[in-house]
């Protein structure tokens, strides 16, 4: 399918002070020369700023990797995840058109989207609130037929339901993603068949959901102060410029935005002792790619972790990246202290 720039086009382009150090967060994974690998997290990232890829975001991420503009044309032209032309600024719809919603009923969620939104897709609705489009699997086959509005799915959607998270979100709403049929996630539409005793103990929502609810940034774009900049691969949190103006938080954001500050990176070693690591995948909760990023921080030995602070613990879950809370979650502190003492004894 022929993808083409939008004709009209914004004059300029340039990241919030916070994604700015973001994105300069990202360049630095990459050795020198290889800064064009970062192409695709950043073009990203200018969507989530703008909401669609303007040609003079696409020119920026370039001259920031020092890439020719064809280069970034080519890869923001290629993937169908990128939307070059502007989208609704609330949301931007997804169907999912493909077999299984399609049999359960896509296309009535698509007659829904041409009434409320526009006739055609990619088009922007009266009041420049919504756009839409038919999409590809979306992966979310039990839950079928289903939608991705902003960054969450909505599920087992009618178009009746359809209709009202159209009207809440045009409210100003957020609407809890996730199954719209009180599912509380994929199990049988009749009932669960096994795993009973899991289903006694669950929480209010499924973790997809609950992380949602948590972030609430469904359908916020995103400048980058949200959660503190990650770059455990140089083993420090960089902090981000702030902006010039700052709009007030509510107290309980305020508090999540101070606690980074409270956290305090623990002594590392540059090298394991008598170079004989200890084997940190015993520790339930660590794989093969924990343990890498442990050792890149320096952190080999079960002494190590068993010594953490309440701030260093917090320091280590926030630089864990694509882990974030792990040492928490799964005690390592506490495994890494008996497994200390075994050492220790043996």
């Amino acid at each position: 399918m022929l993808r083409r720039l939008h004709p009209v086009q914004p004059a300029s382009f340039a990241f919030t002070p916070a994604n700015l150090a973001w994105a300069k967060g990202q360049i630095s994974k990459y050795p020198e020369g290889r800064q064009a690998s970062a192409i695709i997290p950043l073009l990203w990232r200018a969507q989530e700023q703008e909401g669609w890829l303007s040609r003079p975001a696409i020119e920026h991420v370039a001259d920031m990797l020092g890439l020719a503009y064809i280069r970034a044309l080519e890869v923001a032209t290629f993937y169908f995840m990128f939307q070059l032309q502007p989208v609704g600024s609330v949301a931007h719809i997804q169907i999912c058109g493909t077999t299984s919603c399609m049999i359960c009923g896509a296309e009535d969620l698509i007659a829904v989207c041409k009434e409320l939104v526009a006739p055609k897709a990619h088009q922007l609705s009266a009041d420049g609130k919504f756009s839409w489009e038919e999409v590809e699997c979306l992966g979310a086959c039990a839950n079928a037929p289903m939608a991705q509005i902003g960054k969450d799915y909505y599920e087992d959607l009618t178009a009746d339901k359809l209709r009202d998270l159209i009207a809440r979100f045009s409210k100003g709403e957020v609407p809890v993603p996730g199954p719209q049929n009180g599912r509380y996630a994929a199990e049988p539409l009749s009932g669960l068949t096994s795993l009973k005793d899991h289903d006694s103990g669950r929480t209010q929502y499924n973790a997809s959901v609950q992380a949602a609810v948590d972030l609430r940034d469904t359908v916020k774009k995103i400048d980058g102060t949200e959660v503190p900049l990650l770059t455990p691969w140089l083993g420090v949190a960089v902090k981000a410029a702030k902006p010039a103006t700052k709009p007030a938080k509510p107290k309980a954001e305020a508090a999540a935005a101070v606690a980074p500050a409270a956290a305090a990176q623990p002594k590392g070693l540059k090298a394991a002792r008598g170079g004989k690591p200890d084997d940190l995948k015993v520790i339930l909760g660590i794989g093969p790619k924990l343990e890498a990023l442990c050792h890149s921080l320096g952190f080999f030995h079960f002494d190590q972790i068993a010594n953490w602070t309440a701030a260093e613990i917090a320091w280590v879950d926030e630089n864990l990246e694509g882990f974030k809370g792990r040492v928490t979650r799964d005690k390592w502190v506490d495994q890494a202290k008996d497994l200390a003492a075994k050492n220790k004894g043996q």
